[in-house]
């Protein structure tokens, strides 16, 4: 159960770490690779504890809510002082261990805690603040990948991070807005209240057509292949299915789960991949 409660289905997000070892493509070495996976489990454990001090604060909420009433500790599987106690554990761990492993992924592992820390305990209830703040951290995310083998993404990257970012976020809102004003009575989250519909479809417009443009002028301005251009179809691809499946078919609040189930979707995300480290290691 204390493994349950540290959410691993949602460790899916950490991938974005080994974006600085494809991009790095064909200079990888079996080092890297192994730097790379050392750090997605140290920040899919961080990850991990910060989810456990999110749930022991919305403890109450998430015992009446139908999906997240079923987590261990909502459940009453486990007290908040054990889980507490388990995340305290892990930190002890993981928190050395980045520092062995690179100075700066260590700096930015303890970002990555306090700017979290700050959402669970404030951020998380200012209007648009919250999304940002959800953003930064796959921002942080991205550039701790480059960070643990020694390679610095590009400002474009980082760019791209942030605005697909912003656009799931987005849409995560939009989708517990909706389910809250047609579903509930009373929102599960105190920001929403605050929200609009059509400030939510706006932000979602506007995230998506920003994420297209800055990974359009990534494939261009990276210093890597101009054929890198190929892949923009399947991405705006990616985009379009996700605000469908958000739009038309009411799905949206668990990013990782459409990720791992929706077969488009998944299939979008593995051909992209594959021809990605194609590209980059037939035109170098």
């Amino acid at each position: 159960m204390l493994f349950v409660q540290l959410r691993p289905v949602q460790w899916t997000k950490n991938l974005l770490l080994f974006a600085a070892l494809i991009f790095t493509i064909p200079r990888i070495d079996m080092v890297m690779v192994l730097h790379e996976v050392e750090a997605f489990v140290i920040f899919s454990l961080v990850s991990g504890c910060i989810y456990i001090v999110n749930d022991c604060l919305d403890l109450p909420l998430d015992r009446n809510d139908p999906e997240k009433r079923h987590r261990p500790m909502a459940a009453g599987l486990i007290t908040p002082r054990l889980a507490l106690s388990w995340a305290g554990v892990l930190l002890v761990v993981c928190l050395p261990w980045a520092f062995a492993l690179h100075l700066r992924f260590f700096l930015t592992v303890v970002a990555y805690l306090a700017l979290n820390v700050a959402y669970s305990f404030v951020l998380k209830n200012i209007v648009i603040l919250d999304i940002f703040t959800i953003a930064t951290g796959f921002v942080l995310r991205a550039a701790a990948g480059g960070f643990a083998i020694g390679v610095e993404l590009t400002p474009w990257f980082l760019c791209c991070a942030m605005m697909l970012s912003l656009f799931l976020a987005a849409g995560k809102r939009k989708y517990e807005f909706t389910v809250w004003r047609y579903q509930q009575r009373r929102a599960p989250r105190p920001v929403l209240s605050q929200y609009t519909e059509e400030l939510l479809n706006q932000l979602n417009s506007i995230t998506a057509a920003l994420v297209i443009m800055t990974y359009s002028l990534f494939t261009f301005s990276s210093g890597h292949t101009r054929f890198l251009m190929l892949t923009i179809p399947l991405v705006v691809y990616g985009i379009l299915r996700y605000s469908y499946l958000l739009y038309a078919a009411g799905q949206g609040g668990r990013p990782e789960i459409i990720l791992l189930k929706d077969r488009h979707i998944l299939a979008t995300v593995g051909l992209f991949a594959v021809l990605v480290v194609a590209l980059l290691s037939v035109f170098h």
